[in-house]
């Protein structure tokens, strides 16, 4: 009997009728999530520096965060971005490796007792941990909805092409475009207002042709108009780079 199963577990398998691959077709939820709970943790150190200590010159206070700012890299160090954030990579290995040699000097100046250098090195650490901030957090909560549809359709329903999900994502992408249309940029961000507007024009447009592709079924065209949004995706999120 069990010869009997065997064989028929192999011919399942020759048939392509073990469904295990497909299974495997679905993000996780913690996947989806824009979010590194290192860095997250980390804000409890940057704000009373930047907020208390930094603004008051308090290099004595700062001197005593060493500890606890080389805690928090630690665990930076070790973090993975979410796969969401894959294409983010590079910029995030980059930041992370800016920001240890910036912990290196501020840990430096607190040791030989240079205030002045202690001070830009805090500067410096504050700045460059918003810069991964911005890294992880899209600008807009409405970026960060089509982006969560985008993400699904590139990485797990193109390739093998998943005709029927696809256009399920791609509808909802269209709903989620009409709403970031009327998306407004905060007043902090109005210096680059005209090449959003510019960038997110196009975004809009390649999802229009997408759309208008459902009908024909055409993997090909649909394949290449799906590329040709998600790069338009990433030229808008350039814009805030």
């Amino acid at each position: 009997m069990l010869r009997v199963y065997v064989a028929l577990f192999f011919l399942c398998v020759g048939l392509g009728l073990v469904v295990t691959p497909a299974v495997a077709q679905v993000p996780k939820t913690e996947e989806m999530k824009s979010s590194v709970p290192a860095l997250d943790a980390m804000h409890e150190v940057i704000m009373p520096l930047w907020h208390d200590a930094w603004p008051n010159k308090d290099v004595k206070a700062m001197a005593a965060m060493v500890p606890d700012i080389e805690r928090h890299m630690a665990a930076i160090n070790k973090a993975e971005l979410p796969g969401i954030l894959r294409d983010k990579q590079a910029l995030w290995v980059a930041g992370v490796a800016d920001l240890n040699a910036t912990v290196a000097a501020y840990k430096a100046a607190a040791a030989a007792g240079n205030n002045d250098d202690l001070l830009k090195a805090a500067e410096k650490l504050h700045s460059q941990y918003e810069g991964l901030v911005k890294i992880v957090r899209p600008v807009l909560k409405e970026m960060e909805d089509f982006h969560a549809s985008l993400y699904v359709l590139y990485h797990y329903q193109m390739s093998p092409f998943q005709l029927a999900k696809a256009t399920e994502s791609i509808q909802a992408l269209k709903m989620k475009m009409d709403v970031l249309n009327k998306a407004v940029l905060p007043d902090r961000m109005k210096a680059q207002n005209d090449a959003f507007t510019s960038q997110r024009a196009r975004l809009s447009k390649s999802v229009d042709t997408l759309v208008a592709l459902l009908p024909g079924k055409d993997e090909a065209k649909i394949k290449e108009a799906i590329e040709m949004m998600h790069a338009g995706y990433e030229n808008l999120e350039k814009v805030f780079q």
